[in-house]
């Protein structure tokens, strides 16, 4: 095993103190066993609550130095040499100057003691004062044969268990793609979970696990989980815009001929337009109709007052995505978050930067989808071919698209079509976003009720005529964004 192999090689060489950033203790224990037994290295292990212990081999509890100060000044006077695992010890190093000096100075008489020191807990703030004795190892996550065979393993366990288990075909593989990037222990949980629930395993356990897979990594608020990931039956038009993904939809039949040809998956698109004509619905029914989790990185909370930290938010919500990968990343009014003023202090450029590597480098197969209202404030190296695949310009809806808009919102609300002209009200209502549409239906109810009468043709009229439109106030804006995308940008309606 690659783990075993890096394990050996650095508690060979002459590396003092080794940080290990895990949840999963036990399977590092057990790890750290195998390569002190084949090193014939004594191994120890020291928590809080247990004090000291060998646990190489059964040599009973030794419920002695707890304290952390009287465990360090041990291991620095004792002549035994070995392994030495210090289990959650990072509370101990924070304003504890007294603690930081005895593990600098077991690892500086490293050569004459042979001691090794391995700090185990899900984070570790290593103090300057001893950082260039360390380095760092990381267990190795689960990859996808091996998160099928652990599926596999569930399965017949519950069945032997006399569990009448209904799985659904291609449910199985599915889930393998959707665990990567978490634990083994997490990964057996959230696959035991998903079966026991129902009795039974269905892709429509996917959205589940997915979910409890996002609380586990642990970053709400700048990346946020979508639940609501509509189907492109709640989109009117964007007939081209539908036909491109639907080329390229992904699945296990077309993944093995991309393979073969040599094509290479999607990487994402930009949806540019008018506010209120379904860009955010578009980003949310990507994921809908390609079954897939959706994120929605919040580009105004990636914003810290502290120097360094809004990059850093942005490294961490990309690498949840790639760990949460297959998923599709909306990023919505990108230009918000690339183009601040000259008193950000660089931050909008570093943030640039940070996401085009991300863009340019990644091998997650993570879908970018990215919304914008404002072309002018984009720079151009983030809109040029290769970062994204297209770009599509998303106008105001055409006549055949209100009609169908208006029927959405009224079949929505249960109200029935029959005594309605919805030819009339889409010729009337030229110039009209998708959002204002909704609004107009919305304030026609509230009308109608105040005068307790049920919704009519009329007073959908009236609301019609008493509401400008944004083709009407934001005219001259409008009209420049139609100029650009013209010879520059797909139109999402008709693909021209």
């Amino acid at each position: 095993m690659k783990e075993i192999q890096d394990l050996t090689s650095l508690l060979r060489g002459k590396t003092p103190i080794i940080v290990v950033e895990t949840h999963e203790e036990q399977r590092l224990l057990e790890l750290l066993k195998r390569v002190a037994s084949c090193l014939y290295k004594p191994l120890f292990c020291w928590s809080i609550t247990t004090g000291l212990s060998r646990i190489d081999r059964d040599m009973g509890t030794q419920k002695f130095n707890a304290d952390p100060g009287d465990l360090l000044r041990h291991i620095k006077t004792t002549d035994q040499e070995g392994i030495y695992v210090l289990c959650d010890f990072h509370p101990f190093l924070k304003d504890a100057p007294i603690n930081v000096r005895l593990i600098k100075e077991i690892a500086m008489e490293f050569e004459s003691s042979r001691q090794t020191l391995v700090l185990v807990s899900h984070g570790v703030e290593i103090p300057p004062e001893f950082q260039r004795y360390c380095a760092s190892f990381s267990l190795r996550l689960p990859g996808r044969n091996q998160l099928a065979n652990l599926i596999a393993q569930e399965i017949a366990e519950v069945q032997n268990q006399g569990m009448q288990l209904t799985v659904e075909p291609g449910a199985a593989e599915q889930l393998a793609d959707n665990l990567r990037g978490v634990t083994l222990d997490d990964a057996r949980r959230l696959i035991h979970n998903a079966i026991v629930d129902d009795e039974a395993l269905t892709k429509a356990d996917l959205d589940k696990v997915n979910r409890a897979k996002f609380q586990l990594m642990n970053m709400d608020g700048v990346l946020r989980y979508e639940y609501d990931t509509r189907s492109f039956a709640d989109i009117a038009g964007m007939d081209a815009l539908k036909h491109w993904l639907k080329l390229r939809t992904p699945d296990d039949s077309r993944a093995q001929r991309t393979t073969q040809n040599a094509l290479t998956p999607p990487k994402g698109i930009m949806l540019l337009g008018v506010q209120g004509c379904g860009k955010s619905l578009a980003a949310k029914a990507v994921a809908g109709i390609w079954h897939r989790p959706l994120l929605r990185l919040d580009m105004a909370a990636l914003y810290n007052k502290y120097i360094g930290e809004t990059e850093k938010n942005l490294k961490q919500a990309l690498e949840l995505a790639d760990l949460m990968s297959p998923c599709v990343l909306w990023v919505d009014e990108i230009e918000k978050g690339i183009s601040g003023g000259s008193g950000d202090e660089g931050t909008s450029k570093r943030i640039l930067g940070t996401l085009l590597t991300w863009m340019a480098e990644r091998k997650s197969d993570v879908f970018l989808v990215t919304t914008a209202n404002d072309i002018q404030a984009l720079p151009p190296e983030l809109i040029r071919k290769g970062r994204l695949d297209e770009i599509f310009f998303v106008d105001l809806p055409d006549k055949t698209s209100r009609e169908k808009i208006l029927s959405i919102h009224l079949s929505r609300r249960r109200i029935s079509l029959e005594p309605f002209d919805l030819q009339q009200l889409a010729m009337v209502s030229e110039g009209f976003s998708g959002a204002e549409l909704e609004q107009v239906v919305i304030s026609a109810l509230y009308a109608s009720a105040s005068q307790e009468q049920g919704l009519s043709q009329n007073s959908l009229l009236e609301e019609l005529a008493a509401t400008r439109p944004i083709a009407v106030v934001m005219a001259e804006k409008i009209t420049a964004l139609r100029q650009w995308a013209s010879n520059r940008a797909i139109n999402a309606h008709t693909g021209s």
